[in-house]
């Protein structure tokens, strides 16, 4: 019979699609149950996967309040009854506070928890339940405000991508000329501000060199946008979070991002350079942490969005253009960085660090 193993995920694009390649990654060899929120599922095949959606209050200065107590009583039961009925054996826990509740039920039940920290900043509910989980899946092992005694748990892997990616050809053009083919990615989150703080710069940009935009963004600014991009007769195309980014990224040769850990692991795998502006209000500014992990590869260059103004940005991008052999260096640190991160060698280990004991 086969291991029973629960994903438990939610909240953001960065917690859910590295769980749905945990689900690819193991659906194989295990028998596998997905639980969300519902702020999760607006970013999964609900017909895909096993599903059962908890929701969690969510963890704020109100948290203490008497309704947020009793939700989240409510949804340990939930767990409860959801680990119990199904005999879950493994948790994978990919953080974020809608996993809270699943977690304290799993360790009720005393069933293996492993956790997931892509980011360079360890979360909260991954550094409450550390104590408990068997190991937890890094990237790195120099994660900030990692505790020195639990650093043994730290089970090292490649960044987690999403099998199409690995059958895409990486981006190869080794330079970049007066055609700039400027991919923006937002985020699950949409980010109003790279929707309305770029225009000036693309604007100048647009009148140096011949300039073709594919933009991440959300339904409520799509409109805007495209009235934007007509008027300056700049050629573009829009695409939301929920679209498969291969389709947008095949002639792309230079990008500005925020710095989740997914996008930036699939930037870096497909060979694109990138203009990281992290989100200053992340959690404990994890954003900035993950960029500077690639900085710091000299796979990228970051942009402090204190320090963005339509002259800083307009400046960096120019550099960037102009400084071919810098261009050229951070191509091939990615290739570097990412000629070892295969498929098949995550499957290898990951059904091999379940399967112990």
């Amino acid at each position: 019979m086969k291991k029973k193993i629960l994903i438990s995920t939610g909240g953001t694009g960065g917690h859910v699609i590295p769980a749905t390649i945990f689900y690819e990654q193991l659906k194989d060899k295990f028998d596998v149950f997905f639980v969300t929120d519902k702020r999760g599922c607006r970013f999964l095949n609900l017909e895909k996967y096993k599903l059962t959606v908890i929701n969690t209050p969510k963890l704020t200065a109100n948290f203490l309040l008497p309704l947020n107590l009793l939700g989240l009583f409510f949804s340990i039961i939930k767990s409860l009854i959801f680990l119990k009925k199904n005999r879950i054996e493994v948790l994978i826990s990919t953080g974020g506070y809608m996993s809270l509740p699943i977690c304290m039920a799993a360790k009720i039940f005393s069933i293996k928890i492993y956790s997931f920290e892509p980011n360079m900043v360890l979360g909260r509910v991954n550094s409450i339940f550390l104590r408990y989980a068997e190991k937890i899946f890094c990237y790195s092992d120099k994660i900030v405000n990692f505790p020195k005694k639990y650093l043994y748990k730290i089970l090292l892997i490649d960044p987690l991508l999403r099998k199409e990616f690995y059958s895409d050809t990486t981006n190869d053009k080794n330079e970049i000329n007066n055609e700039i083919n400027l991919l923006i990615i937002g985020g699950s989150q949409g980010a109003e501000l790279f929707d309305n703080k770029l225009k000036k710069s693309i604007i100048s940009l647009s009148k140096k060199y011949k300039l073709n935009i594919c933009q991440q963004t959300s339904s409520i600014n799509k409109k805007k946008l495209e009235d934007f991009y007509n008027q300056n007769n700049i050629s573009y195309q829009l695409f939301s979070f929920e679209e498969n980014i291969l389709k947008f990224i095949s002639n792309t040769n230079l990008c500005i991002t925020r710095a989740g850990a997914s996008t930036l692991s699939e930037l870096t795998y497909l060979n694109i350079p990138y203009l990281a502006i992290p989100y200053p209000f992340a959690k404990d500014d994890h954003q900035f942490q993950n960029a500077l992990f690639y900085k710091n590869k000299n796979c990228c260059w970051i942009l402090k969005q204190d320090d963005l103004t339509d002259d800083t940005l307009e400046n960096n991008l120019i550099n960037i253009i102009q400084n071919k052999d810098d261009y050229l260096s951070k191509k091939n640190s990615m290739r570097n960085f990412s000629c070892k991160n295969t498929w098949n060698n995550t499957n290898e280990k990951l059904i091999s660090v379940i399967n112990e004991n």
